[in-house]
């Protein structure tokens, strides 16, 4: 679906590094690369150091990258490198300006620095390396991305490499020949030079760079240039239409209901004015039949409207577009007055500080603004992408203030969050319910266990949460039992597909037998289930609208096929950042792979995720199971321990009531409950655990 750029380091040398080839892009540069999500994991490396005596490493572990990012932690970096500066010079049209994976002509002026770069040393030039731009390369002009690469200081020869470390990433290389190049002579790098062009990255952001880094010295070893060119992406054609409202009202409610127009690649802000129609079936008085998109609402249109006495909602959705007219469905709205509201989270998600696209702001404001959610976290990596935030502390800062700035109890929850990156035990984000934490980075050799990591946060109001535990990128290592206060929930879904079990919908790539989450559950973890987007594409809380996760258009024969993704149902007493903490302690939540289907169980008169006394409910007790679906609905599963599975099949009804006996219920056992519709949406109930 997309490329995971997994090596990190700067410390080879342009030769070794280009032999390396996949997985050497940041030891190239002075970011990340790596291995593309779609390749088989390269088998274990020999440990770089040992762990701990009792915390074995997993057979996951990627030992190499760790001592790549070792290697480039322990680097002396010499005065020049990274000296200079580099500008975009404008040519015709705006070059500071393009549609998202549009082609077009760049020219970056690079002046060196007051050391100048020696014989030996080098430029290096590469394009945000991981959602499309064309890998810039000096040998094939009749291919996209060639680039010319020239200087007016006599004696000065460049020498030219390119290296492609995927389809979608690659570097090129300007070593200096001849002669030093002095203070302030120039390097000009004309990007797409060629009648191909270069292809600029499919999704909108205000910042997308074109990274130069110099080694000045010539010793392998470099440093960003500062302020690297930046190139805004502008989101394509509108082409689709979301509406989103609460999944829980009560009688009488104004409930919000949200339009948002997006392009093919779910980008915000494309181009457009009209009038979106409304109806609904049965009718809702009160709705309103049309609401108008302004020319500068950025395709974003609201109203309010008073839910009816009781029933489920749905608002079917049509805007004429100049190419032809869009339908779309709300999600279900069930209007009871005992219903436990359920609010929608996105924990999860990424940005152009780490491997992601566009800008903590931008990142808050989809999540408020276009998809609508309820709850949202940004986790940016540690150390993972092309800076990192645990070496540059401005730019946690910075996440911290946005995230304090879109806060509103009430309205919208922000997380304070980041991604533990460990190549050695696996991924988990940490999520702080206040303004303020600290990064405790993975290659800290005081926080690389999961158990340091829970040590240094206990005490907080903060959670861990392991995420694509079963398989590619990295596998999560389960010797360390999950702490039962800072790590209740796990990520049982996200792009990368679903860790709950081998027989599960779209297993994540590359899963371990024995590593899904349902194992871990049969060696005794009590953990509740959510979902999140693991999103780079800046879209949190619509990944599964991508079509590089899968999604595929209505058709005729086979309907509209959803991409993976991932969302939390929280049943929080009230949105604010304690009551999300308290639901999600009490594991009261579920996941779904994107879509908003509302899921509530009920054994023996207590909610989801609870520890029920065997004793208290009975022989043969009933599990009862209530559906909403936002498309029809293929099967429930009653899924148990020791694999007992019970599917109760549907009739492609999108609302279902299911009373299910559970016979020989023992102490000790696990029950939950999984849903999958007709386009492959799907949701999963946090276990009971009988006691």
């Amino acid at each position: 679906m997309r490329e995971l750029f997994e090596t990190c380091g700067r410390c080879l040398t342009p030769r070794r590094a280009a032999q390396a080839g996949l997985g050497a892009l940041v030891a190239l540069f002075a970011g990340c690369s790596g291995e593309s999500e779609k390749e088989t994991p390269k088998p274990p490396q020999a440990p770089v150091r040992t762990v701990s005596v009792d915390d074995p490493a997993p057979p996951g572990a990627r030992w190499g990258q760790v001592r790549e990012l070792r290697a480039d932690l322990a680097a002396t970096r010499h005065p020049a490198d990274g000296g200079g500066r580099a500008v975009l010079v404008p040519g015709e049209g705006d070059a500071s300006r393009i549609e998202a994976g549009g082609r077009g002509h760049w020219e970056i002026r690079y002046e060196a620095g007051p050391l100048g770069v020696a014989v030996g040393g080098a430029i290096y030039f590469m394009p945000e390396p991981f959602w499309g731009w064309s890998p810039p390369q000096h040998r094939e002009p009749r291919a996209a991305g060639f680039t010319r690469v020239e200087t007016d200081a006599e004696g000065v020869e460049l020498e030219l490499e390119s290296v492609r470390t995927s389809r979608e990433a690659g570097i090129l290389i300007a070593t200096i020949a001849g002669r030093a190049l002095a203070p302030s002579e120039t390097i000009v790098l004309h990007y797409g030079a060629s009648a191909p062009g270069a292809l600029a990255d499919r999704y909108a952001e205000r910042e997308s760079h074109l990274w130069l880094a110099v080694d000045g010295d010539g010793d392998g070893v470099r440093a960003l240039v500062p302020d690297s060119p930046t190139v805004e992406i502008l989101p394509g054609p509108a082409s689709r239409l979301v509406i989103t409202l609460p999944s829980v009202a009560r009688p009488g409610d104004q409930v919000l209901l949200r339009a948002s127009v997006l392009d093919a690649l779910g980008n915000a802000g494309p181009e457009c004015a009209g009038r979106i129609e409304l109806s609904a079936q049965p009718p809702v008085p009160g709705l309103p039949t049309e609401l108008e998109l302004t020319a500068d609402a950025g395709g974003i249109a609201t109203a309010r409207f008073p839910a009816p006495d009781t029933g489920v909602v749905r608002v079917r959705a049509r805007l004429e577009l100049t190419s032809a007219a869009v339908e779309c469905e709300s999600n279900p709205m069930l209007v009871d007055a005992d219903a436990a509201r359920v609010y929608w989270g996105d924990l999860h998600g990424h940005t152009g500080l780490s491997d992601g696209t566009g800008t903590p702001e931008d990142y808050f404001r989809y999540a408020r603004d276009v998809s609508g959610l309820d709850v949202v976290a940004l986790t940016d990596h540690d150390h993972f992408g092309v800076l990192f935030l645990d070496a540059h502390p401005e730019l946690w800062t910075g996440i911290q203030e946005q995230n304090a700035a879109f806060h509103a109890p009430g309205q919208f929850v922000t997380l304070l969050g980041y991604e533990w990156t460990s190549w050695i035990h696996g991924h988990r984000h940490v999520l702080y319910f206040d303004d303020v934490g600290e990064i405790h980075s993975s290659l800290d050799p005081a926080v690389e266990t999961p158990r340091a990591l829970w040590d240094r946060l206990r005490g907080r109001d903060a959670l861990t949460i392991a995420h694509h535990s079963s398989g590619q990128p990295i596998p999560v290592n389960w010797t360390f039992a999950p702490d039962p206060t800072l790590e209740p929930i796990t990520e049982i879904v996200s792009v990368h597909g679903s860790s709950e079990a081998e027989d599960s919908p779209f297993p994540v790539r590359g899963s371990l037998r024995g590593n899904y989450v349902r194992d871990v559950l049969e060696r005794g973890a009590h953990l509740g289930f959510v979902g999140s987007g693991d999103s780079h594409d800046g879209h949190p809380g619509l990944a599964h609208l991508s079509p590089l996760a899968g999604y595929k258009p209505p058709r005729a024969a086979t309907g509209e096929r959803l991409g993976t993704g991932g969302l939390a149902g929280i049943f929080a007493p009230e949105l604010t950042r304690s009551g999300v903490l308290a639901a999600m302690r009490a594991r009261a939540v579920y996941a779904t792979s994107g879509p908003r289907i509302v899921l509530a169980c009920e054994l023996g008169g207590r909610p989801m995720g609870a520890r029920v006394e065997r004793a208290s409910i009975g022989d043969g007790p009933t599990l009862t199971i209530d559906v909403l679906g936002t498309a029809s609905i293929e099967e429930v599963v009653v899924i148990r321990r020791g694999g007992n599975r019970t599917a109760i099949p549907a009739s492609g009804e999108r609302e279902l009531h299911v009373r299910h006996v559970l016979q020989d219920l023992t102490a000790g056992e696990f029950v939950y409950v999984r849903v999958v519709q007709r386009d492959r949406g799907c949701a999963w109930s946090s276990p009971y655990f009988v006691q």
